[in-house]
């Protein structure tokens, strides 16, 4: 498999002034979660950098204890995605509701990282990274060509690690799925 890295979105793309963002639909859960999903994969290098360097920033002041948590988030992350795959219930809970699928693996991996060691670390290091990135792409509305780079993405012209994290959490669009599982029968 082919992995691309998405490039760096511009900082006055990604992070503009107020009219670009908006309060998500609440009450449209689908719609929601195709804004985060698309967000998620078109800003996805500006959110590494902003983790990068919060990471940093922990790993500087703690670099034993964020080696050990991280660790810990990865193979939690790890099991439950192996569990869901092999489990059809936890497979369709996984698809249904992503985000208590991933507050499920950050309260285990809390738990033990808090048995072996400093949940501060967890918390500033792993759990603040990733707020900040759903909250982003919560409130930040897609454009034309946010939307674009997703459609390519989900057909198999790229791949990117945001869409593989993706596909682990089942997390793509089901017509964009069922489009490529079309063209690639008709490559076969």
């Amino acid at each position: 498999m082919d992995v691309q890295v998405a490039p760096l979105r511009a900082w006055d793309d990604f992070f503009p002034g107020s009219d670009r963002f908006a309060r998500p639909d609440f009450k449209d859960i689908s719609k929601w979660n195709n804004r985060v999903v698309s967000n998620l994969l078109y800003y996805q290098t500006n959110y590494l950098m902003v983790a990068a360097a919060v990471v940093s920033i922990v790993g500087f002041l703690s670099p034993l204890n964020m080696l050990i948590g991280g660790t810990v988030v990865v193979l939690v992350f790890m099991g439950f995605v192996w569990v869901s795959h092999n489990k059809d219930i936890l497979r369709r809970l996984k698809k249904q509701y992503p985000t208590t699928f991933v507050v499920v693996i950050m309260l285990s991996s809390y738990f033990l990282i808090s048995y072996l060691g400093d949940v501060m670390v967890f918390m500033f290091g792993i759990t603040l990274p990733l707020l900040l990135m759903f909250v982003h792409a919560s409130l930040r509305l897609r454009n034309i060509k946010n939307k674009l780079e997703n459609k390519m993405e989900g057909i198999g012209l790229k791949k990117t690690p945001m869409g593989i994290i993706l596909d682990a959490l089942e997390q793509q669009e089901d017509s964009i799925n069922k489009l490529a599982d079309y063209i690639s029968k008709v490559k076969e």
